[in-house]
């Protein structure tokens, strides 16, 4: 009897001009998570790419190149559940912002998407801690140990 095919990974967007910052958000998402990142170098990129495949989960800098990460997760949750049958919002999105800007994000949290700031340089705790629960983790949970029955004793 053949086993079915293995569900792939969920896959992350992540927007980000900083090619060094994308390299450690990938490799920790990746690492810490059952998880597939892709990666955009601008806005532009990210929104075509949202449109080829469906994600589970958005990361996107404020600053881009292009436009914003505001606007791009403002046009990305209009069009991606039209272009993704069966989906009915887009994902949940974690903005990622240099510490000044941070400051005037955090009274512009209004979307039920939206699930965080990650203020840069990104720091591992502080991005798992905002994925926590919208990703699978990469190693399963350890599971306790049977409580072990005691050693024999001699008896003389």
């Amino acid at each position: 009897m053949e086993s079915p095919p293995p569900n792939p990974p969920p896959r992350v967007l992540l927007a980000e001009p900083s090619l060094p910052y994308r390299r450690v958000i990938r490799e920790a998402l990746e690492s810490f998570h059952h998880c597939r990142v892709d990666e955009a170098p601008s806005a532009e990129r990210a929104f075509e790419l949202a449109l080829q495949h469906p994600y589970q989960l958005f990361l996107f800098a404020i600053d881009q190149p292009d436009f914003s990460g505001l606007l791009l997760d403002r046009l990305l949750a209009r069009a991606s559940p039209r272009a993704h049958p069966g989906s009915l919002t887009a994902p949940p999105v974690i903005f990622l912002a240099r510490p000044e800007a941070a400051v005037g994000l955090q009274g512009a949290q209004r979307d039920a998407r939206q699930r965080g700031i990650l203020t840069a340089p990104p720091k591992l705790d502080a991005l798992l801690a905002l994925t926590r629960g919208l990703l699978p983790n990469a190693l399963p949970q350890p599971q306790p140990c049977p409580p072990s029955s005691p050693p024999p004793t001699a008896s003389a």
